[in-house]
């Protein structure tokens, strides 16, 4: 939860919230909103449609979770969120729980990579929300397991991300299957244009709430790149890895990159994971897990976790490798200096990719420092199991994944019961 630093002078008092959830609040020490959720809240109690545009790690969940509680909690409607990823809709219902849990909230989570029969035993229970991947879901309506025309609320949570991995047909799908007299609230880190499209297409006068334009970073982090050869990437990573002394995130481009890199790192003395997908959900959630309690100080991912992660106190975020789209380098650097904590982001570049580095600087507004290498680095013992010097995959081809804006462009059942 981003609530634990306070980021504004101001408390949930005069928000609208009722006495019971306020009282939640307290018991859980939430006792500053974040801008977005001081914006959000008292608009969206109001019941009116949401736009919420705001940079990841900023406490988007509470900016609908609460007023979605609060709503359900005095009458017989329904809440349906989407979000793109496992990891995602797993931590949202985490944090609904909190807030809901004294009001007998019950819901259900639909995701993939899991068995459907607890899934279906979940939707029995008449959930007031159901917190599901687009993919899942769609698995459900299909077998006819759940209906949505009782969805009174409707929430897409990390739109933008839902677009970039290809889920407009099963939005579309989702959006003709729930009812059109609702309230829908949109949250997203970006604003592409297929989400204006559908905002303008499905939504009711929504108000629009911008707290910080597409490529802001968080404030705290302070950010370097290293220009360097492919076959010293994995020398400079142990070289680092000996320097930074606290819980790491290195992101990678493909799969195989990850399982590579986590190897290595293991082959270095450290305890990594590696979260893809690759990985059943299983052994996802035990790398996370692991990784937020310490079992691994290192975890390797691919772009999947660059917003499926809310780990507090990542010291170190390591793109080994850059994204392919430049949007994703906001992301992943977010999972560091979060709720208003120092962190640090450090990019490998190889030295053809200075147009790359150029697009990343012009979309976050800041020069990045390119520092030097070091002197010396460890020797190349871990390349022996190799045939080829290391490297988790091929250089970013920008703009080249559908519904995503092309970087060479200048630019900055109806649910039945109700809450006991």
């Amino acid at each position: 939860m981003e609530n634990t630093i306070p980021q504004t002078n101001q408390t949930f008092h005069g928000l609208g919230i009722a006495p019971g959830i306020f009282e939640t609040l307290e018991k859980l020490h939430y006792t500053h909103p974040t801008p977005i959720q001081h914006k959000s809240i008292p608009i969206a109690i109001e019941g009116k449609d949401v736009i919420g545009v705001a940079q990841t790690g900023t406490g988007k969940t509470l900016a609908f979770g609460i007023p979605m509680i609060q709503s359900l909690s005095t009458s017989k409607k329904k809440g349906l969120v989407l979000l793109p990823t496992r990891e995602l809709a797993l931590q949202v219902d985490e944090e609904l729980h909190k807030i809901g849990h004294a009001l007998g909230l019950r819901t259900a989570v639909l995701i993939g990579g899991v068995s459907m029969r607890p899934q279906m035993n979940a939707i029995a229970k008449n959930p007031h929300i159901v917190v599901a991947t687009p993919g899942r879901l769609i698995d459900h309506l299909d077998q006819h397991n759940l209906r949505l025309d009782g969805v009174n609320i409707l929430v897409f949570d990390e739109a933008d991300r839902m677009l970039d991995m290809g889920f407009l047909p099963q939005i579309r799908k989702i959006l003709a299957a729930v009812p059109k007299e609702r309230q829908t609230m949109l949250f997203s880190a970006t604003l592409p244009s297929e989400i204006l499209k559908i905002a303008s297409q499905h939504m009711k006068l929504p108000v629009r709430i911008e707290m910080a334009p597409p490529g802001t970073t968080a404030e705290r982090v302070s950010q370097e790149i290293f220009i360097v050869k492919k076959d010293a990437k994995i020398r400079l990573l142990e070289k680092i890895l000996g320097e930074y002394k606290g819980s790491t995130l290195v992101f990678t481009r493909t799969k195989h990159g990850a399982k590579q890199v986590a190897r290595m790192i293991r082959a270095m003395g450290h305890n990594a994971a590696e979260i893809h997908g690759n990985r059943s959900q299983s052994q996802r959630k035990d790398a996370l897990e692991g990784f937020k309690a310490g079992k691994y100080r290192v975890l390797a991912a691919t772009d999947i976790a660059a917003r499926g992660i809310d780990v507090r106190g990542i010291e170190l975020v390591v793109n080994y490798d850059l994204p392919s789209q430049a949007e994703d380098y906001v992301h992943r650097i977010g999972r560091t200096a979060r709720a208003g904590t120092e962190g640090h982001a450090i990019s490998f570049a190889l030295p053809e990719e200075q147009h790359e580095i150029r697009i990343i600087e012009r979309l976050i507004r800041k020069n990045l420092q390119i520092s030097e290498l070091p002197a010396e680095l460890p020797p190349v013992r871990f390349l022996a199991q190799q045939s080829r010097p290391f490297s988790s995959g091929s250089r970013p081809s920008f703009g080249s994944r559908g519904g995503r804006r092309n970087f060479s462009r200048e630019r900055h059942g109806g649910f039945r019961t109700h809450f006991k």
